[in-house]
C-alpha cells in the first residue's frame, strides 16, 4: 500500500538528489522501506516498476535513463533443439507413471522448454519475468510430453477477486500468494485421452511447495485465462478446475478502454481448503510486499 507521504518522499528524494540514477533512487527505497522478498532480497525490480508507474500516472518525474535498456525478450534468440517428433497414441496408463520436471532446479531442460513453447504453442514464447515456475512434463520412457509455465497473476480481475472477497489494498499486499498458468502445451504428436487433466493434477499437488522452495512462500490459488474463441477449458474443468467468469476484453494498460482483445473464461484452482483466510489476510508489515 502507498500513501501520500510515500510519493512526497520519492518527489524529495529525486529534487534532493539529482545525479541519482533510477537504480539508485530504486535501491534507496527498498533498503528504506525493507521492501524485500521472503528470502530477505531487496526487490529492487518491483520498486523500480512502481516508480515507472508513479511517473506514467503523472504524481513524479523520473531522473533521465543513464542508457537504454534493451529489450531482452524481443532480442533473445531461442536455439533450436534436435527433438523427435514420432507420434505418441496410446492410454494414459501406458506412459505413467509421469516425470515432472522442475526445471528451476535443473538447467539441463531449459533450452527444451523455451524451444517448445516458442515453436508449438500458439502464443509463442520467448521469456518470464518476475517469479515464475517451468514444468517439463515426461513419460515413464523419458519421452517429453508436454511443458507448463506459471507466472505472474494478473493484478485485477473482477470476477477472480469476487470470488476471493479481497479488497484492492488486501490484494496488492497479497496478489504474489497467486500464480498463473500463462503457458500449458502437450505437444502437437501427443494423442493421449486425459493427459492435459492428469498433468494439471499431478502440476497442482506439488506446486505450493516447489514456490516455498524457490521463493520462500507457498501459493494458495492457481488462476488461468481461456480464450472462449480458440479453447473450451476442457481440461481445466476435468481436472476440478473452478470457472468464475470472463474477462471483459481489454489488456491490463489500457487505461481509456479501447484496446480489444479476445475475451477470456476465467478458471481457478484452490490449492488448499481455507485459501480465503490466506489471501485476504491483512498484515500491516508486509503492506508494500
Amino acid at each position: 500500500m502507498l500513501f501520500p507521504e510515500d510519493i512526497t518522499e520519492i518527489v524529495t528524494l529525486i529534487d534532493e538528489n539529482p545525479d541519482w540514477s533510477r537504480w539508485k533512487l530504486s535501491n534507496h527505497l527498498s533498503e528504506k522501506w525493507d521492501w524485500r522478498n521472503a528470502r530477505g532480497q531487496l526487490k529492487d525490480m518491483a520498486c523500480r516498476s512502481l516508480l515507472l508507474k508513479l511517473e506514467q500516472s503523472g504524481h513524479i518525474k523520473l531522473p533521465p535513463r543513464r542508457r537504454v535498456s534493451p529489450n531482452r525478450m524481443n532480442k533473445k534468440v531461442i536455439q533450436p533443439v534436435l527433438h523427435s517428433t514420432n507420434p505418441i497414441e496410446c492410454e494414459l496408463k501406458a506412459l505413467r507413471p509421469l516425470e515432472i520436471i522442475n526445471i528451476s532446479q535443473t538447467s539441463d531442460y531449459k533450452l527444451l522448454f523455451d524451444f517448445f513453447l516458442f515453436k508449438y504453442h500458439y502464443l509463442s514464447y520467448k521469456a518470464s519475468v518476475g517469479e515464475n515456475l517451468k514444468y517439463v512434463i515426461m513419460d515413464r520412457f523419458h519421452r517429453t510430453l508436454a511443458c507448463v509455465l506459471f507466472g505472474a497473476s494478473a493484478w485485477k480481475v473482477e470476477c477472480r477477486d469476487n470470488y476471493i472477497g479481497w479488497d484492492n489494498e488486501v490484494r496488492e499486499c497479497n496478489i504474489n500468494l497467486i500464480t498463473n498458468n500463462m503457458r500449458f502445451l502437450i505437444l502437437p504428436w501427443i494423442g493421449v485421452k486425459h493427459l492435459a487433466s492428469h498433468i494439471l493434477a499431478e502440476v497442482s499437488r506439488r506446486i505450493r511447495s516447489d514456490y516455498q522452495n524457490k521463493y520462500g512462500h507457498p501459493v494458495y490459488l492457481l488462476e488461468t485465462f481461456v480464450e472462449q474463441e480458440k479453447f473450451k477449458g476442457t481440461c481445466y474443468r476435468a481436472a476440478n478446475w473452478i470457472h468464475v467468469g470472463e474477462t471483459k476484453g481489454r489488456t491490463r494498460n489500457d487505461r481509456y478502454k479501447k484496446i480489444k482483445v479476445p475475451v477470456k473464461d476465467v478458471y481457478l484452482l484452490p490449492l488448499i481448503k481455507n485459501f480465503r483466510d490466506y489471501l485476504r489476510q491483512h498484515n500491516p508489515h508486509h503492506g508494500r510486499n
